[in-house]
């Protein structure tokens, strides 16, 4: 029962935020509750010269559950005493989108090919698992996890108990190009929310 306590996950040890940098490609995801990115997802990590962490990711998703759109998201990350855990300020380009105060846990990677990340939203007061967590596995190519990382890379799904939960995260490149701007979708009023719940 140990392992699976939140307490007890392990992270990436002797962590470097500066090799971490740049850009990773979503290539596997563990969606949590609620609205997340579907595809195409591809993130960038700036660590400024005074040390602080900013990223820019984008993807594609379904806002009011119809309308195909890919999302500008921006965050600032926050410090804490372990250097492979950060707490995430997030919110998107556009006033549609969601905000929130994640975990942002860095649970392995070798800075070059993979990485894989972890986010507990809520732990369960009772016996501190958790409740609702989200996870990306990561790689610095678009084309996918090369051979010799993959056995890695399960092996740490494991450590975090989210083996057999992940999905493939595909990239179409031209894709977001192609769907409508967000900033052009109209924002439903009382009349249009009481249609979508018919």
């Amino acid at each position: 029962m140990l392992r699976y306590l939140v307490a007890n996950i392990p992270v990436m040890q002797n962590f470097n935020k500066s090799r971490y940098a740049g850009q990773w490609y979503a290539v596997g995801k563990k969606d949590p509750d609620g609205l997340f990115l579907l595809d195409n997802i591809v993130a960038n990590f700036n660590v400024d010269e005074d040390g602080i962490t900013t990223a820019t990711a984008r993807g594609r998703v379904y806002i009011f559950k119809y309308w195909e759109v890919c999302a500008d998201m921006r965050a600032t990350f926050e410090d804490t005493s372990d250097p492979a855990k950060f707490k995430m300020k997030y919110w998107g380009v556009s006033a549609l989108l969601q905000t929130g105060y994640d975990d942002h846990w860095v649970i392995d990677t070798d800075y070059d090919n993979y990485a894989v990340h972890y986010s507990c939203r809520k732990v369960h007061e009772v016996n501190g698992t958790c409740a609702d967590s989200y996870s990306f596995i990561f790689s610095r190519h678009e084309s996918g996890l090369r051979l010799e990382d993959q056995q890695i890379v399960s092996a740490k799904k494991h450590d975090i108990c989210l083996a057999g939960k992940y999905r493939r995260v595909t990239h179409t490149p031209g894709q977001c190009e192609n769907l409508t701007p967000i900033d052009s979708i109209p924002v439903p009023g009382p009349e249009d929310e009481a249609h979508q719940n018919i």
